[in-house]
């Protein structure tokens, strides 16, 4: 096992499979892989991204934090998104958003709404 030093975008592979993508940026494996895990291919649970990311021995810090900026954010973080359609969960590494649905972007996807959970452990 290494630390992340770096992050493969992945697009979601179906609309609801955003949790799945982020898990699957995040621990380096498939999405296929991660489905499994998550014993869905439907909308992801906090309980069920907690779980996965414990899993792979990634650890998080168990308080959501609201946030209004990207300087607001650590330097790793899952991020909860109120988005135009949905809730949607994306990932932030090291000054970049990897959004499955939107692509990699500078600054945050459209959203209202903006909530995040440190992780602070990053071997996998």
């Amino acid at each position: 096992m290494s630390p992340i030093n770096s992050i493969i975008h992945i697009y979601e592979p179906d609309p609801l499979q955003c949790g799945q993508a982020v898990l699957a940026m995040l621990t380096g494996k498939r999405v296929d892989e991660i489905i499994e895990l998550c014993g869905t291919t439907r909308e992801t649970t906090l309980l069920d991204m907690k779980r996965v990311i414990a899993g792979f021995g990634i650890e998080m810090l168990p308080e959501r934090k609201q946030v209004k900026v990207k300087s607001e954010l650590p330097d790793i973080a899952l991020l909860s998104l109120e988005t135009p359609k949905c809730w949607h969960w994306s990932l932030y590494f090291n000054g970049t958003f990897y959004d499955p649905e939107y692509g990699i972007l500078e600054d945050f996807p459209p959203s209202n709404r903006r909530y995040f959970w440190e992780i602070i452990n990053t071997i996998r």
